[in-house]
């Protein structure tokens, strides 16, 4: 009796996916994604551009990129993920389907259907990659996990209502509450 075998997805998978049809590749499996809340673009929109002006005024060299946008994130066959903010600081990892490689900072905004990817697979994902700093923004909870993954580890939670200091960029600090 042949044993029925659970597929594996790969990179041409990924990329072949129906227009329209957002999914993240994540160890052979897709996981596909539900469209976003007001809240949660507009927190992109806002982070996004907070980020972008202070690298901006510091002359900075990072590029920070709003999803959709795909990112390799071992630069392999395996993991095609799309977080909800990328800031990328090696501008070779830019190519013109995405990041290869880990970005430096990860912000991923919660979404009711997110919750278990953000917190678990994707923690340990980013944090194996390379990742220097993700954060996790939970609009529900109006709590943001922040994680540094460099030098000496550190995770902290803050509440939307605290300064929460940016590890990769000295003197930037951003508090959530402002932006909603």
């Amino acid at each position: 009796m042949q044993v029925p075998q659970e597929r594996i997805y790969t990179s041409e998978d990924y990329w072949n996916l129906p227009e329209g049809q957002r999914a993240e590749l994540i160890d052979g499996k897709l996981y596909s994604m539900t469209p976003p809340s007001f809240i949660h673009q507009k927190l992109i929109q806002q982070l996004g551009r907070i980020i972008g002006n202070h690298i901006s005024t510091q002359n900075g060299e990072c590029e920070v990129v709003p999803a959709p946008f795909a990112v390799n994130l071992n630069a392999d066959d395996k993991i095609w993920v799309e977080p909800d903010i990328s800031i990328i600081c090696d501008k070779s990892k830019l190519t013109q389907k995405g990041c290869k490689g880990a970005p430096d900072w990860i912000i991923e905004i919660v979404s009711p259907s997110s919750t278990r990817m953000d917190y678990s697979v994707k923690l340990f994902k980013y944090r194996t990659a390379g990742v220097r700093e993700y954060w996790i923004v939970n609009p529900m909870k109006k709590a943001v996990q922040t994680y540094v993954f460099e030098g000496e580890e550190d995770s902290n939670l803050f509440s939307f209502d605290e300064e929460i200091p940016v590890y990769i960029f000295d003197g930037l600090t951003i508090k959530i509450a402002d932006l909603i």
